[in-house]
């Protein structure tokens, strides 16, 4: 299939458009890359996207296609070619999919919920959170991988790219109180998996700077805290 009219809109701090990098790195698509303003969005992301109007959003063909979830599995359909993402058989294909679910409906809503909360107990609560789920993680990992390097076997698949896409964000998390959420004693296949995830070939040139996101994340929320607190005088 001709890989000429690809284009992807993304971000570069946006775990969910890393997704679909890596996606396409897999499957060795040539693309477009158009970085989006996410403070003043293209006319082109609110047409491609006007439900939800956020990154990634990609176009093939200038049909748009949105969630990132949703267009790693159209990557592994439309360019059908081995290396496959999710896996050919029906079973194995169900726990991915249980597994991506739980990541994005379960487990990064408890990430996301360290930077807001409020308070030192919150906050560790949150931190708490996390790392249960990365304990659950851990078990699914040893089930999924049967002993090898990714949750799919020799290579990344559908759930390494996932969970692989906030390896960056768990490290800002890290960095910003102070702890260590990817504990090497109770989570050593994650450790290990997470290294291997980031010096893959589809991975290490499109995984933004750990100390570049650290720095974007720093800037977003301390101007969150400062309008939070004018708004409250």
């Amino acid at each position: 299939m001709a890989t000429s009219d690809v284009k992807l809109l993304g971000a570069w701090p946006s775990p969910f458009a890393l997704r679909v990098h890596i996606a396409l790195n897999i499957k060795s698509v040539d693309y477009e890359c158009i970085e989006e303003n996410l403070r003043a969005k293209s006319q082109l992301l609110l047409q491609s996207n006007p439900v939800h109007k956020k990154v990634p959003v990609l176009i093939h063909h200038d049909k748009p296609i949105c969630e990132s979830l949703a267009i790693v599995q159209y990557i592994d359909e439309a360019w059908s070619s081995a290396p496959s993402i999710l896996p050919s058989d029906p079973y194995d294909r169900a726990v991915a999919r249980f597994w991506a679910a739980y990541i994005d409906d379960k487990w990064f809503p408890w990430l996301n919920g360290v930077a807001n909360a409020q308070g030192a107990e919150a906050k560790k609560a949150a931190l708490d959170q996390v790392r249960e789920g990365l304990v659950v993680l851990e078990e699914a990992f040893g089930k999924c991988s049967e002993g090898k390097d990714f949750f799919s076997g020799d290579r990344i698949g559908y759930v390494d790219i996932a969970l692989g896409c906030f390896l960056g964000w768990v490290y800002v998390a890290e960095k910003r109180n102070d702890v260590k959420l990817l504990l090497e004693d109770k989570m050593p296949g994650l450790a290990a998996w997470a290294n291997k995830f980031c010096e893959d070939g589809a991975v290490k040139d499109v995984m933004p700077d750990k100390d570049e996101l650290l720095e974007f994340a720093n800037m977003v929320l301390d101007a969150r805290a400062k309008l939070n607190a004018s708004s409250n005088n």
